[in-house]
């Protein structure tokens, strides 16, 4: 089943803002930048047949382009709207089936994502995998692409199941540990201390911080 990744990633000097406190902007803008190297390196492992990057920077598209990745100009209206662009272009690209994915997961690990597609469940269906936290939305597997509209923010997980429920479509909550962790806060990036063999260039990079 042709599957495309979709990977909405805000511009580098506009992202990680929770993490202003304590961390200088500089320091946000190269950790986006390394942990969507690491997501895009991931993905190039998985069964994913394309990937597409929404985005508005200029640095986010060239990194987009050096991994092969298709560029969709994000015109920042917030997640969702990007999210709902990369659909868009899944679609007109003939995709079968959609995994939303954040450029902040550095830990990514192929072998799960490949459990996760080839897993997932007959159309029309979506798999939610939540935060860390089981409250918000890290990723969703919507096959086809277009079957559910994404609603991403806290409480989303519950939201995309009951989405889908209106919907009439088939809806599974899965546990993906490499894709529960998103980097927003500094407890976040205590947590990825503990997985020091997933997101090397992100690892690389907060060692010599």
């Amino acid at each position: 089943m042709h599957t495309i990744a979709i990977l909405p990633v805000k511009s580098f000097p506009n992202a990680k803002q929770r993490l202003s406190h304590g961390v200088e902007p500089e320091l946000r803008r190269q950790l986006a930048e390394a942990m969507l190297y690491d997501v895009l390196g991931a993905l190039r492992l998985t069964a994913v047949d394309q990937v597409i990057v929404v985005t508005a920077g200029k640095d986010g598209a060239r990194i987009a382009r050096e991994h092969d990745a298709t560029v969709v100009r994000d015109r920042e209206q917030g997640h969702n709207a990007a999210a709902a662009c990369g659909v868009e272009e899944a679609v007109r690209l003939g995709a079968e089936r959609a995994l939303l994915v954040p450029g902040d997961c550095p830990a990514l690990d192929p072998t799960e994502v490949n459990e996760l597609i080839q897993s997932g469940p007959r159309a029309p269906s979506v798999v939610i995998v939540p935060d860390r936290h089981g409250t918000g939305t890290n990723a969703l597997l919507i096959t086809p692409p277009d079957a559910l509209e994404p609603a991403f923010g806290p409480g989303s997980c519950q939201r995309h199941a009951a989405l889908a429920r209106a919907a009439g479509i088939a809806h599974e909550i899965a546990s993906i540990p490499s894709l529960a962790l998103d980097i927003d806060t500094p407890d976040d990036l205590g947590a990825l201390d503990e997985l020091p063999d997933r997101g090397l260039r992100t690892h690389a990079l907060l060692s010599r911080c």
